[in-house]
C-alpha cells in the first residue's frame, strides 16, 4: 500500500487511528528529528487543537476531506496561516501576533490538514538552501551534511524525514522543485493564475511566484492541487485546466544544459532513461538541443534576479524596515534593487512576456519538455553563504545548481519534479517535466507513469503510519 498523505487520511477517516494520534506522532517525530532543522516554529497546542476538531466531526464529513486529520506544516514565508507568526527566516521579524488566514490557508485547512508549525526558509527566500543566520539550518534527511534545498528546504526535510507527509511550499525560482529534487520528493509549480494569492500576498512577485506543497506521491500532488486551486480572485486571468490527454504524446527531451551551467552526466542520463521509459509506454520522443531554449533560460534568470531584488527593496521602503538588521547578502540585494531603474524593470517584465511567447512556439512542436532540474547532487551545507555582498556570485551559484528552474516562473508554465532512481550514494536522481499553461493533468499523468516504475523508495516512514 502506498504510504502518503492520502493513505494517512484514509486511515483516519476509516477509524484505524485518530487525527490526535497522528498529530502526537508527528510532534514526537519533530522532537526526535530536531537536528534536521526543518521546523523553525512549532505550536503543539494549536496542532493538537486542530486535530481534536477533526476527530469531533462525523465520519461522513471526514470522507469529504482529501486530507482529513493529516498533520502538516506551513512555510515561514508566503501566504500567512492565522496563529503562526511568520518571520521569513529573518532576525528582523519577531514571533508575535498572527495574521488572518490567506485564501490558500483557508483552503489548506478546509482540506482537513492540521498545521502545527512553520518550516525553515532562508532569509526572505533568497537562496536555494535553507540556512538562515537566525537558524535553524535545514539539513537533508538523506545525508545531513547536505542541503535540503531552498527556499522550501524545511518543508522538504520534514516531508522526507516523515515528520509530516505533506507540507505547504512556495516557488518563485524553483523553491518548491529544488528542495523536492534534493530530498526525493514530488514538487509542482502550478500555472500562473491558478492558485489564490490574496488577501495579503499581492501579485506574487509580478507573477513569478506561486504556492502549493511538497509531497511524497503523485496522487497527493494531484489532490492538493485540486483542493487549493481555482477561483484565485487574483490579478492574473484564471487558468482553464485541461483534462489529461489519452493519445500518444510528443515528449521533448532536453538532457543537458550547456557548457556555462553544465549538468553532470549521471543527472543527464536519468533524463534519457525517463524518456526511454515513456517511449516504451507509447509516447514519441523529440530531441531538444539546449540551444533551443538557451536564450529564454538566460532571460528568465535575469528577470528573476531583477524582480526579486526590486521587490525586496520596495518592501523595505514601503514598510520603513531596518535593513541593517538583516543578513549581509540581504542588504546587498536590497541595495541592488534600489539601483534598478524603471526602464530596466520594464525591460525584464517585457522579456518575460517574450519568454512565454517563445515557449508557446516550442510547445507547438511538443506536448511537454522533459529535462534535468538539478545540475548535480544536493550541495553541502554552507554552499550558499550569506555573509558577503557579491549578489552576482550568489545568483550565479543558484543558476548553476538549477539552470532551468526560473524558466517555469518567468513563463508562468507549470512544471513538476520527481525522483526517478538513486545514485551510488543513495541520493535521488530527479527529472523535471514542463508543460503549457493549464496542462497540470498532463504533468501528473506522466509523473504517475514514472512513479509506478518504483525506481525511488522513501527511506523514512511517515510518523503515525498505522502498523
Amino acid at each position: 500500500m502506498l504510504a502518503d498523505a492520502t493513505a494517512l487520511a484514509e486511515a483516519i477517516s476509516g477509524g484505524r487511528l485518530s487525527s490526535k494520534e497522528a498529530m502526537q506522532a508527528s510532534l514526537e517525530a519533530a522532537t526526535v528529528a530536531a537536528d534536521l532543522g526543518s521546523i523553525a516554529y512549532l505550536d503543539a497546542e494549536k496542532g493538537l487543537s486542530s486535530a481534536d476538531k477533526i476527530d469531533s466531526l462525523p465520519r461522513e464529513a471526514l470522507k469529504a476531506m482529501p486530507f482529513a486529520g493529516v498533520p502538516s506544516l506551513a512555510k515561514d514565508l508566503g501566504g500567512p496561516f492565522a496563529g503562526f507568526p511568520v518571520t521569513a527566516g529573518s532576525a528582523l521579524m519577531t514571533r508575535r501576533g498572527g495574521l488572518i488566514d490567506s485564501d490558500l490557508a483557508e483552503r489548506f485547512r478546509a482540506a482537513g490538514l492540521c498545521v502545527f508549525g512553520l518550516t525553515t526558509s532562508p532569509e526572505f527566500g533568497l537562496s536555494l538552501s535553507s540556512e538562515p543566520a537566525v537558524g535553524p539550518v535545514a539539513r537533508n534527511p538523506l545525508a545531513p551534511h547536505l542541503s535540503a534545498g531552498g527556499s522550501s528546504g524545511g518543508a522538504a526535510a520534514a516531508v522526507a524525514a516523515g515528520i509530516v507527509s505533506i507540507a505547504h511550499a512556495t516557488d518563485a525560482g524553483g523553491s518548491i522543485r529544488v528542495p523536492a529534487a534534493c530530498c526525493g520528493l514530488f514538487g509542482m509549480k502550478p500555472s500562473r493564475g491558478l492558485m489564490p494569492a490574496g488577501p495579503h500576498f499581492g501579485n506574487h512577485l509580478g507573477g513569478i511566484a506561486t504556492e502549493l506543497a511538497i509531497c511524497r506521491s503523485v496522487r497527493d500532488t494531484a489532490a492538493i492541487l485540486t483542493a487549493l486551486s481555482g477561483n484565485a480572485r487574483g490579478p492574473f486571468p484564471p487558468v482553464a485546466l485541461q483534462s489529461a490527454p489519452q493519445q500518444s504524446l510528443r515528449i521533448g527531451v532536453l538532457s543537458e544544459t550547456g557548457t556555462d551551467l553544465p549538468t553532470t552526466s549521471e543527472r543527464s542520463e536519468v533524463v534519457e532513461e525517463a524518456a526511454r521509459f515513456l517511449q516504451a509506454a507509447g509516447h514519441r520522443l523529440v530531441p531538444i538541443p539546449f540551444t533551443t531554449i538557451e536564450a529564454v533560460a538566460e532571460t528568465s534568470r535575469r528577470a528573476f534576479v531583477e524582480i526579486v531584488c526590486i521587490n525586496l527593496a520596495e518592501t523595505f521602503t514601503r514598510f520603513d524596515l531596518d535593513a541593517g538588521r538583516t543578513e549581509v547578502l540581504t542588504q546587498a540585494v536590497i541595495e541592488r534593487g534600489l539601483q534598478i531603474s524603471a526602464r530596466s524593470l520594464w525591460q525584464s517584465l517585457n522579456a518575460m512576456v517574450l519568454v512565454s511567447r517563445d515557449l508557446w512556439r516550442l510547445f507547438d512542436e511538443i506536448d511537454c519538455l522533459l529535462s534535468p532540474i538539478l545540475s548535480s547532487a544536493p550541495l553541502p551545507i554552507g554552499s550558499f553563504p550569506s555573509n558577503h555582498t557579491d549578489t552576482d556570485l550568489h545568483f550565479h551559484r543558484m543558476a548553476a545548481l538549477a539552470p532551468l528552474a526560473a524558466l517555469a516562473n518567468a513563463s508562468g508554465f507549470p512544471a513538476l519534479t520527481l525522483p526517478f532512481g538513486a545514485d551510488a550514494d543513495g541520493l535521488p536522481l530527479p527529472v523535471q517535466i514542463m508543460a503549457p499553461m493549464g496542462a497540470e493533468a498532463l504533468l501528473l499523468q506522466l509523473a504517475g507513469s514514472l512513479e509506478q516504475d518504483g525506481r525511488w523508495q522513501h527511506p523514512f516512514p511517515i510518523a503515525g503510519w498505522p502498523a
